[in-house]
């Protein structure tokens, strides 16, 4: 018997989710007002409004310097830690897979140490150099890695507070390619190691490249505690001085060293879809 009633045509139209724009609103409302709040505060004058904290920070003492001396310690760290991280990863991946589980360790200790003990505990290193190497070479490295021009003892810090977060970017980017198929594919083609590792596997971890090196930027654009308390000035250091005298400058700057943090996560989303894009379409 022929069916009386036809089934009605499913609706195309996609359900609307109330959660999901009430999730939205709450994370608007958590990010924005704050910030509105401190915007308003940066121009807010006893006259009016005046963006004289924004006018004034390339003349501010110190702003160039400290900016300046940050870039140049993120820039050292990044490239450190990717030395460091991606050759061992890779080796790992390659040569001996039972040592994961203790790179994992290693890379994920710093979790645990809390900023300001790592921090005491290089000072007491810091302090033990020239009380027993004061005959010795190794004294002048001690001076070296302190000089306040540009302190290496800070990129020691910040190697070691970033690790964990590089660590995880990278060990996902290389769980999603298959290193070994890659490097056996071009070593039959009759490519060395360093042209397989350097053509083949690097290019298709670029995204996890990114991820790490943005991680890393963003703590170091961010970090006050060691720098603090070994006594050196980068950006943050600058800021939270400033903010003793002048108030409303040190709000302007945070909220533009906010501003930059985020102009750099949208540019690494759109250099990262437009490697899928070009993957999928190829």
């Amino acid at each position: 018997m022929a069916q009386l009633t036809s089934a009605r045509p499913r609706s195309t139209r996609p359900k609307l989710r109330w959660w999901r724009g009430a999730v939205l609103l709450v994370a608007g409302v958590y990010f924005i007002v704050p910030l509105a709040a401190a915007g308003y505060f940066s121009v807010d004058d006893p006259k009016g409004y005046s963006f004289e904290a924004y006018t004034g920070l390339l003349g501010a003492p110190g702003f160039l310097d400290s900016l300046w001396l940050t870039l140049e310690l993120a820039v050292v760290t990044v490239l450190v830690l990717l030395l460091l991280l991606v050759p061992a990863l890779i080796a790992v991946r390659l040569g001996s897979p039972r040592l994961r589980p203790v790179i994992d360790v290693l890379c994920t200790l710093p979790l645990v140490v809390p900023p300001v003990a790592l921090t005491a505990g290089l000072i007491g290193v810091l302090r033990w150099g020239p009380d027993y190497l004061m005959d010795t070479p190794f004294f002048q490295t001690f001076v070296f890695i302190q000089d306040p021009d540009f302190p290496l003892v800070l990129v020691i810090a910040y190697v070691l507070m970033s690790l964990p977060l590089a660590y995880r970017a990278l060990d996902a980017g290389l769980r999603a390619v298959d290193v070994r198929t890659l490097v056996e594919a071009a070593r039959n083609c009759g490519a060395g190691w360093p042209r397989a590792v350097f053509t083949v596997v690097l290019p298709n971890l670029r995204g996890a490249l990114l991820n790490a090196s943005f991680l890393t930027l963003a703590l170091v654009l961010g970090e006050f505690t060691a720098a603090s308390i070994l006594g050196y000035q980068p950006f943050p250091v600058w800021i939270y001085s400033v903010g003793n005298s002048q108030a409303h400058m040190s709000v302007a700057v945070s909220i533009l060293s906010l501003l930059i943090t985020w102009l750099l996560l949208l540019l690494l989303a759109t250099v990262g879809r437009e490697r899928r894009h070009k993957t999928t379409t190829s």
